[in-house]
């Protein structure tokens, strides 16, 4: 009895950081994520397969997630299947930023409230401040809201003192012990929203908000801007002598810089405000397939390729900076445009939704990071059978400045 009782006494504790200690490390890659496999989140993941996929992204160096509501059931079963597997092994870490979805009254109607926020936000909250306290050793961050302040986000968005209001709600919930007080509170939202554009975002409940935050979550989207502001993305006259995948490389150079040049313009509205706080990147990410206006009769810029390119310029730009970026995304979702197979929302993912590893991951798959692991059963080999020839078969090069995209 002695003997048992002191392998037990000999258990080795869970390893759990906090959020300062892992933002910005290098050594906890960081990631968004939506486990669904179907056309529809009616299909919720099982916990298994949340485990599956936790392994996959664990064994790339993944370590913080970054979740988007807690409505329906992915995230509560997200942090059990967590659980689960630092039970089964102390050494395993996996920690995460839980989203909590805002919307403003009559969302996703004909007639939304900007001017007013929904009934449902408040149980929003709740949930979310119930799974950080029932999770401490998991849940870092709670971000209030996505992409909720931006204008363009017509269906949904919300004033700033609404966002505000909740998330000092949280850091009250700190103070006061309800929450662990090395939770970090965000929202994550488009550059735009955060100041670093018009002017128009800078009102005085956005400077309180700024204040009240413990980082800045932004969002840059260079691939949605080779259609929206397609003239940073065209080739200019001045390289239509190089090599098409010379072209290429450039163009991808572009959308690095373009990232850069939003987060520094975020930065430069902080430092106008006095306001030292860290930045880290909530979203960024680019689309392997496209029909519509990034595909072939558009801008050009889907495909795994170039997805790759961006991939890489993001990881060891980010890292270099000591900037966490949360890489949109892990896996294909099919449910976020079930009406159009080849949508490009539906092809974010580093992965495909059966396990294969697009062309960002194929060095990690020669490695042998995911041998022995699987998603759906399958094993994670490469797309287009590892041959790069036939993936630069389907690579498009941007117009060149002078030709006019189709509208």
């Amino acid at each position: 009895m002695m003997m048992v009782f002191a392998c037990k006494e000999a258990k080795k504790e869970a390893i759990t950081k906090s959020a300062q200690e892992i933002l910005g490390n290098p050594e906890y890659l960081a990631i968004s994520y939506g486990g669904y496999r179907a056309g529809s989140r009616d299909v919720q993941p099982t916990i298994p397969q949340l485990k599956e996929d936790m392994r996959i992204l664990s064994a790339m160096g993944v370590g913080i997630l970054r979740t988007y509501n807690v409505q329906l059931q992915q995230a509560a079963n997200l942090l059990e299947a967590i659980q689960q597997l630092k039970e089964e092994d102390s050494n395993f870490e996996m920690y995460v930023m839980l989203g909590a979805w805002m919307d403003c009254e009559n969302a996703w109607t004909e007639s939304p409230n900007h001017e007013a926020e929904s009934d449902q936000n408040a149980g929003e909250i709740d949930r979310a401040v119930a799974l950080a306290q029932k999770h401490p050793d998991i849940v870092k961050i709670i971000a209030v809201g996505n992409e909720a302040m931006v204008h363009w986000a017509q269906s949904y968005f919300v004033r700033p003192n609404v966002i505000l209001k909740w998330v000092n709600h949280i850091q009250n919930l700190k103070r006061t012990g309800e929450l662990s007080s090395d939770l970090w509170v965000t929202t994550s939202d488009n550059f735009a929203a955060w100041g670093g554009d018009d002017e128009i975002y800078h009102t005085e409940d956005l400077e309180k908000l700024i204040k009240a935050v413990d980082y800045v979550s932004m969002h840059s989207y260079p691939f949605h801007e080779t259609h929206y502001n397609s003239d940073y993305w065209k080739i200019p006259e001045s390289e239509d002598a190089m090599a098409d995948l010379e072209k290429i490389d450039a163009a991808m150079l572009r959308a690095k810089n373009y990232v850069n040049s939003e987060y520094d313009a975020v930065a430069k509205y902080l430092e106008s405000l006095d306001v030292k706080k860290p930045i880290h990147i909530g979203e960024t990410g680019w689309a392997s397939i496209s029909d519509g206006f990034y595909g072939p009769e558009g801008s050009r810029a889907a495909d795994e390729y170039k997805q790759g390119l961006y991939f890489k310029h993001m990881r060891e730009w980010t890292k270099e900076e000591g900037i966490s970026c949360f890489y949109f995304e892990a896996f294909d979702e099919h449910w976020k445009d079930d009406k159009n197979p080849i949508g490009s929302e539906n092809h974010f993912g580093l992965f495909e939704m059966n396990g294969q590893a697009k062309f960002s991951l194929w060095s990690l798959v020669d490695e042998g990071v995911f041998e022995g692991l699987t998603r759906n059963g399958q094993p994670i080999t490469k797309t287009y059978n590892g041959s790069k020839e036939a993936l630069l078969v389907t690579v498009l090069t941007p117009n060149v400045a002078s030709e006019k995209v189709p509208e």
